[in-house]
């Protein structure tokens, strides 16, 4: 099976999408840092079922990491990611350095209010501002018509939603699955960080979340179901747990019990952080 083809500059892209968009095809994009993993193919594999052309960004963005933050660390591996992208047929890889996306005198950002509200942003506060400027770059260099982002980076996911509606971007984002090892942990290319001990404790984080949604559907008091989650996760080994909370599915506004929502978590393993959601249905 081959490799996609490859391209590094915004021209080269734009004239290849240039090229489709002459065939009339309908084309999709995969954001991604690279380090891909399963989770990654499944949002191609979407991409496909829902386009004729895919275009998959690998693009380790330093503007969305605080100077304290694994920029140097965060795995790269240019040449496995192609031969995955083979495997799951994606027609083009856009790799992009960093003058490419971030030329010298750059100065603009982009800031998302409403559901970057909290959560990721009490922790990684210049977070969203750098995961928003980098998204409106990748959708206005291709132009897609549809672009797919995970359910694991859920605030992320409702965050580029926003800006798209906000900003009248052409562009439907899709929300996709979250996929899961058979143990039900949520595949992160982080994961790479654990070793066996901690990956046994890092797969009780769905399980502490699925008693706390099952509890919270069930009418089970808020508070005190996730006081609790935040106990078991200490107790099965979490060394820190940043926040455990619900919110509205849609706006991520505080949950309320008659609304569909969803439970999220962030947690560290020692240096690694691990961050997983899951819905919650209306009571």
């Amino acid at each position: 099976m081959s490799r996609p083809d490859v391209v590094d500059s915004v021209v080269a892209l734009r004239a290849r999408i240039r090229d489709w968009r002459r065939d009339g095809l309908r084309i999709a994009m995969v954001p991604t840092m690279g380090a891909l993993h399963d989770g990654h193919l499944s949002l191609v594999k979407i991409a496909l079922e829902r386009a004729d052309r895919c275009v998959v960004s690998i693009f380790v963005n330093p503007t969305q990491f605080a100077p304290s933050e694994d920029l140097d660390k965060y795995p790269r591996q240019l040449e496995r990611d192609l031969d995955m992208l083979a495997e799951a047929q994606a027609d083009l890889a856009f790799t992009p350095d960093v003058s490419e996306m971030y030329a010298a005198g750059f100065a603009t950002k982009i800031s998302v209010g409403g559901p970057s509200a909290g959560l990721e942003t009490a922790f990684r506060p210049t977070f969203f501002d750098g995961v928003a400027t980098v998204v409106a770059k990748l959708l206005l260099q291709a132009a897609p018509d549809l672009a797919i982002f995970g359910e694991k980076d859920y605030q992320q996911l409702c965050v580029v939603r926003q800006l798209c509606r906000d900003l009248d971007m052409p562009v439907e984002i899709i929300g996709a699955p979250t996929i899961r090892d058979a143990h039900g942990l949520a595949m992160s290319s982080r994961n790479a960080y654990l070793d066996e001990a901690e990956l046994e404790i890092a797969r009780q984080l769905n399980l502490i979340l699925r008693e706390a949604a099952a509890a919270l559907a069930a009418g089970a008091n808020q508070q005190q179901t996730i006081a609790e989650a935040i106990r078991a996760l200490t107790a099965a080994g979490f060394h820190k747990v940043d926040y455990v909370e619900a919110r509205e599915s849609l706006t991520l506004a505080p949950w309320r019990q008659d609304r569909v929502g969803r439970i999220l978590a962030a947690a560290w393993l020692g240096k690694t952080r691990l961050i997983d959601n899951l819905e919650v249905p209306a009571v």
